[in-house]
């Protein structure tokens, strides 16, 4: 098959090797393109546009950094609606809102072609294995149609509903493991002064009900880093905090509140001011043992100890006689 894929970032990268190891022709256009060289080295045809991209495809899939990567592909110059589409067939998968997908769609029906959503579950090592968890939102035939390309980079496809579905379940299944890193790491500050090695942290907290599957992937990863070392970044900071923007973003537009994610996100800014934002998502555990989570008191009265003491006032130290009465 035709496989055309914009934007290939460490997820779209990851998605088009293990589509060219299952020998379908791939094509890809990224904005950036010394990040399609890999690719091209791996058998992929290197698009000068999306719409040379979608001209030389009969499938397209789109996994792109926000609702503004998504406009520009799409509909900026030289963008994939701006050539002939008609029949094609898109997929699109990046972590957007509901109303993002179902305004694309509408652009996409309009020009003869179709579109369904997946947004996936999983990084970088699971879409390489072909283990995503795909949320997909679309009208039954074109899921139909898209199925046997969906079931070559997911273990699990979900049909949960229209265009716009797969972006609320995902943003819904991303939010309690966002958190988590959070939660996790206000956990690890309580027994810190146990002093218990990380590796044997991670697998007692691993083994007990509080515990996401993620932490059994990624639980020596953040041991890794309390012990000084340095990780890949699969799901990177920034890209955590863009992620709960969209969620509170689309929580407003419904009327809910979400209270922990606002929580969750100012935590998070605080890290990336400090120098994380490109850092993986295991590291807020161990910014917030190690930095993020001392108390203003503590830090106060650290700063006072190493503060040189001011020589004495002299007029400060005569003493005056008491009067009395």
């Amino acid at each position: 098959m035709n496989i055309g894929i914009i934007g290939t970032g460490r997820m779209g990268a990851a998605i088009a090797s293990r589509l060219i190891g299952l020998g379908h022709s791939v094509t890809v256009w990224n904005r950036t393109a010394a990040k399609t060289r890999p690719l091209a080295e791996a058998g992929a045809t290197v698009a000068t546009s999306p719409a040379e991209l979608a001209s030389r495809s009969e499938t397209i899939l789109s996994i792109l950094t926000d609702a503004a990567a998504l406009g520009a592909a799409f509909e900026g110059r030289g963008g994939a609606l701006t050539g002939d589409i008609g029949g094609k067939l898109f997929i699109e998968m990046s972590t957007v809102r509901p109303e993002t997908e179902r305004r694309l769609a509408e652009k996409v029906r309009a020009r003869a072609a179709a579109l369904i959503e997946c947004p996936v579950g999983g990084t970088v090592g699971p879409a390489k294995e072909g283990k995503l968890f795909g949320f997909v939102g679309g009208d039954v035939a074109d899921v139909a149609r898209a199925r046997p390309v969906l079931e070559q980079m997911c273990r699990r496809v979900e049909h949960v509903g229209p265009v716009g579905a797969g972006a609320a379940m995902k943003l819904a299944i991303n939010l309690p493991l966002l958190v988590f890193w959070q939660s996790f790491g206000e956990a690890l500050s309580l027994c810190k002064p146990l002093g218990l090695d990380a590796q044997r942290l991670m697998d007692i907290f691993a083994d007990t009900s509080g515990a996401p599957n993620m932490l059994k992937l990624r639980g020596a990863a953040m041991a890794a880093q309390f012990s000084g070392q340095s990780v890949a970044a699969t799901f990177n900071v920034d890209s955590i905090r863009k992620d709960l923007r969209t969620m509170l973003a689309e929580a407003n537009t419904l009327g809910v509140q979400l209270p922990v994610t606002e929580r969750a996100l100012e935590c998070f800014n605080r890290a990336a001011r400090s120098g994380l934002g490109a850092a993986d998502g295991t590291s807020l555990p161990v910014y917030w043992v190690e930095r993020g989570g001392k108390t203003a008191a503590k830090t106060t009265a650290k700063a006072k100890k190493a503060a040189p003491r001011k020589p004495a006032n002299k007029a400060a130290r005569r003493k005056k006689p008491l009067r009395r009465r």
